[in-house]
């Protein structure tokens, strides 16, 4: 039975907390730490977690407890500090997403869980979803092709008090807009369905929120090998309308799950019909694909239980977190710089360290409100599907 720890308990510790409940035999929460300690008293209250007991300081619970894993869910600029000091503690850890703002940051996190020999995952929870499981090993069969493009929208709307909540709109306490809070999901998704790009080209813009520094939309051209693929991030689009469009060389696969394929006429021109037969194994293959027995945060949950237990990386390690941020950066730096960054970015570039994201971007708007809290249920997930 490990002893979990949750620092932070806004809204998003939810999750964490109904995760952790989903596999009763294997853990139990015994330790709430927020600055705010009426707010975890509610969750605990709220959840039932009657063997937790709450401290207002994170270090006061590290130093109390006996904890086997904790999870971070706390503004992006506070992870890596308390990371290391998690690892440090002797706990393995589960932060949220984004792993932190800088490069410099995430290598940090990674040196302290090297020293520490402890596990470190970063969230990730897009990746235990049935739909995108079925995207990932359609792709990884080959059948589609080398790809040529992949359309990956990443578009959210929120209204204009969103970025009055006291740690949102600004680069130095959210570390960014959109492209680093929203999209980090799709980006993530990015890399683990189409590698790493070789260069990045991008604009970025405050389309919609006169109350906050940080864009709110941004638009980046990832080029790899020989394919191309357009990212969107934003905060601005009605409908929430968010998909993976790939398109290989022998069909175009995407999610929600469709398959099409082009069969050529003599003269290159696509055949009527096009490629039945391809689309039906297509449709086959995403078919056969069994449902995950626990998806989202639960899903994520259970693999760094089961990874603690099994004495193997979790799925989703702190490397796999810090490629996120990297691809991240490279669009703030091509964006702000009106140039093509190539990855990976070198440590000795100014980008790479901690502060030049903060010191060079531009401040779109002033933040105009700074509320302690806001009422109403955080959603995870698009509102229209």
């Amino acid at each position: 039975m490990l002893n979990v720890g949750i620092i932070g308990t806004g809204n998003i510790s939810g999750a964490h907390i109904a995760a952790y409940l989903a596999f009763p035999e294997d853990v139990r929460i015994v330790g709430l730490a927020d600055i705010v300690p009426a707010k975890a008293e509610a969750k605990r209250s709220e959840h039932g977690l009657t063997a937790a007991r709450v401290h207002d300081d994170a270090a006061a619970m590290l130093a109390t407890e006996e904890l086997d894993l904790v999870s971070i869910a706390t503004p992006p600029d506070t992870h890596c500090e308390l990371t290391v000091a998690a690892l440090e503690a002797g706990a393995h850890v589960i932060v949220e997403k984004p792993m932190a703002p800088s490069l410099e940051e995430c290598d940090r996190m990674l040196a302290a869980q090297r020293r520490s020999g402890r596990l470190l995952s970063v969230v990730a929870q897009n990746r235990f979803r049935d739909d995108m499981a079925q995207l990932k090993a359609v792709l990884d069969s080959g059948r589609v092709g080398r790809i040529a493009h992949a359309r990956i929208a990443s578009e959210w709307w929120r209204g204009h008090s969103y970025y009055d909540l006291w740690w949102r709109g600004t680069w130095s306490s959210e570390g960014g807009g959109p492209t680093l809070n929203h999209a980090i999901h799709h980006i993530d998704l990015s890399l683990w369905l189409l590698g790493r790009p070789q260069a990045v080209a991008a604009m970025i813009t405050n389309a919609g929120h006169d109350n906050a520094e940080v864009e709110d939309l941004s638009v980046a051209i990832l080029q790899y090998e020989r394919g191309l693929a357009e990212l969107t991030s934003s905060v601005v689009h009605h409908g929430e309308q968010q998909e993976i469009v790939i398109q290989g060389e022998h069909a175009r696969i995407s999610q929600p799950w469709a398959a099409v394929a082009e069969r050529a006429r003599p003269n290159g021109f696509p055949e009527t019909g096009g490629n039945a037969q391809l689309v039906a194994e297509l449709d086959a293959l995403a078919a056969q694909q069994a449902p995950l027995e626990h998806t989202g945060h639960a899903g994520q949950l259970g693999d760094v239980i089961a990874a603690i237990g099994q004495d193997r990386a979790p799925l989703v390690d702190g490397e796999a977190g810090k490629r996120a941020i990297e691809l991240v950066t490279a669009i703030y730096a091509a964006a702000i710089e009106r140039r093509t960054i190539d990855l990976p970015i070198d440590p000795e570039d100014p980008w790479y360290r901690s502060g030049t994201l903060v010191d060079r971007a531009p401040h779109f708007f002033a933040k105009t409100a700074s509320v302690d809290s806001q009422d109403g249920e955080i959603i995870v997930g698009p509102t229209h599907q």
